[in-house]
Order: C-alpha cells, then structure tokens, then sequence
C-alpha cells in the first residue's frame, strides 16, 4: 500500500478557501394572512431556493370545499376598507400574459389554485419558479400575497376570472 502525501501548502490552501465560502444562509420572509374584516386567518413562510420561492401556508375561515385562486400581487398593501383593491393587479415585471394556458404566459404572479378542504382550511406548498424574494426585477418582498373567491381559470385576462379577493397578506 503506497501512502499518499499532500504538501502542507496545498493543504493550507484548501483550507484558507473554505473559510472564504460561508454556509449558504437561508434566506425568508413570512406573510400573515387576514379577511375581509381584518382578522388573522393564517400565515404563509417563504424560503429562497435556487429553483425559486417556496411558499407554505396554513389558514383557516376560507369558503369550504373548494378551489380559490392564489396569487402574488404588485402592491405590498392590504387594505380591508377597499376590498384589498390597494394590492394592485398581478405582480407581472415582464409583462406577460396571465395564466397557463395561453401563449407566452404565466406571468409571475401566477401560481396554482389551491383547496380549501370541508373545514374551511387550506395547507399548501408550492414553488413559484419565476420569482425571488429580494434583488431584482422579480423579487417579492413587500408584495402581497392575495387569496380570491374562486378558481383561477389559467386564462382568462388579466386575472383568471377569479372573483373577488377574500384575503391578503404582505410578504415580510
């Protein structure tokens, strides 16, 4: 068995370089949802991937036993006296048409209905790969996220059709 030696120069080396390439630091924010009379129904935690955002959320008091629509939108504002109008439209920096299903679109705003089980709870992760929540013509923080009353339909313009907005929250 022939042994193997490593100057202590390269070593010393190898070393100094992983001392100057930290740990990657997870990079969050955190969004509390409220209704359209103010009240907490819930939170959502985002976390920066390098495939995009993760967002997971956990909220109760939303209409039961359906799909609401769930999208990012361009205003950090939450306003219950407009009905949330202050959130703005769909958060869309390059100006792409809404939805899934039609050419050149989503937009980044977009991200997949959501299902509100029989107790009127909705538990979701998804990962909205067109978004980054800080530096950048596509970051997210200080947006809002906003839940409406009922299904995105993926094309309709330039929201989905997807009613009227039930809850808000502002990404922090």
């Amino acid at each position: 068995m022939r042994a193997i030696t490593v100057p202590l120069r390269a070593f010393v080396a190898g070393a100094v370089s992983l001392l100057a390439f930290p740990a990657f630091a997870e990079v969050t924010a955190t969004a509390t949802f409220h209704n359209i009379e103010g009240t907490n129904i819930g939170t959502a935690k985002l976390t920066q991937t390098t495939g995009g955002v993760v967002i997971m959320t956990a909220l109760t008091g939303l209409p039961a036993d359906q799909w609401v629509a769930f999208h990012i939108h361009e205003n950090g504002e939450c306003d219950t006296a407009s009905a949330f109008t202050t959130a703005g439209g769909h958060f869309n920096p390059t100006k792409n048409p809404h939805g899934f299903l039609v050419p050149n679109g989503p937009h980044a705003g977009d991200m997949p209905n959501q299902y509100v089980n029989e107790l009127d709870k909705m538990f979701s992760q998804v990962i909205n790969t067109r978004v980054i929540l800080d530096g950048g013509a596509n970051a997210i923080r200080g947006k809002a996220i906003v839940i409406h009353a009922g299904e995105d339909d993926y094309m309709s313009q330039p929201s989905g059709a997807a009613g009227d907005r039930i809850a808000c929250a502002i990404i922090e």
